[in-house]
């Protein structure tokens, strides 16, 4: 980290849904994110669910986000680090952004420090207690076989497969996005892995995305947890300085 530059997080753009329009508007919004950021940052993380879907094939990736694409190309040829980590909709990355787009992937959550700072990054999703339906599904979309078996299917079957299901996953009554609540300490389970990881270890902040939540809680006197929210609906973001960690929403220009 440069004595000017500042560390950038932002995730769960989910682009692809809920329709083509709709998804071409949230990526250019991003796009000048990325390029007002670029001004000072000295690395980008983006903490996952990038996108709705993502599924690479032997010689096939997903069609679309081409400007996106390309400003994450370009941002990373000019010498600043992108992190891109999986997601739950997106887990299906094999190296073809790392190797396109010169990104540093990330499957696991990472641990950096920044201006002595202490951080702990993730995309969030199977993490703390309870969940265990998922925690089951994420193991079998995991497995390599079951990866292997997936390949088989055509790509527009595969895709139109996984983007119905996908959708229906963040999108319920009838299409009417419904947006998320803060559910209580107790019930937060993100919250709930904080603290447990802070009884083995001192951390001074948690970034995580996935519960489409902006969040900034104190965990005690000397721990915070950080939510990125999303793209859906809020265009929020995290930034650090090397002084300060703050929740930001980016407003079109």
């Amino acid at each position: 980290m440069t004595s000017s530059g500042k560390i950038y997080f932002a995730s769960d753009l989910h682009l692809g849904t809920p329709d083509e329009t709709t998804s071409l508007q949230r990526e250019k919004l991003f796009v000048q994110w990325l390029e007002e950021v670029r001004q000072d940052a000295s690395e980008i993380f983006l903490v996952g669910d990038t996108f709705d879907f993502w599924h690479e094939y032997k010689t096939v990736v997903p069609k679309g986000f081409v400007r996106l694409l390309g400003k994450l190309a370009e941002i990373a040829d000019s010498g600043i680090p992108i992190h891109l980590f999986t997601g739950n909709h997106d887990l299906w990355m094999f190296g073809y952004l790392e190797k396109e787009l010169g990104v540093q992937l990330h499957k696991q959550p990472v641990e950096r420090d920044f201006a002595g700072k202490k951080f702990f990054i993730g995309h969030g999703d199977g993490l703390g207690p309870k969940d265990y339906g998922y925690k089951f599904i994420k193991k079998v979309f995991a497995n390599p076989l079951c990866q292997f078996s997936f390949r088989w299917l055509h790509p527009d079957l595969g895709t139109k497969l996984a983007m119905s299901l996908s959708r229906r996953s963040r999108y319920s009554n009838e299409g009417t996005h419904q947006l998320e609540k803060f559910r209580g300490e107790e019930e937060e389970w993100l919250i709930q892995y904080c603290k447990r990881k802070l009884q083995q270890q001192h951390y001074d902040y948690f970034i995580f995305g996935h519960r489409h939540l902006p969040l900034d809680f104190s965990l005690n006197d000397k721990s915070r947890y950080i939510n990125t929210g999303d793209w859906l609906d809020y265009n929020s973001y995290a930034v650090f300085d090397g002084e300060k960690l703050e929740l930001k929403y980016f407003q079109k220009a």
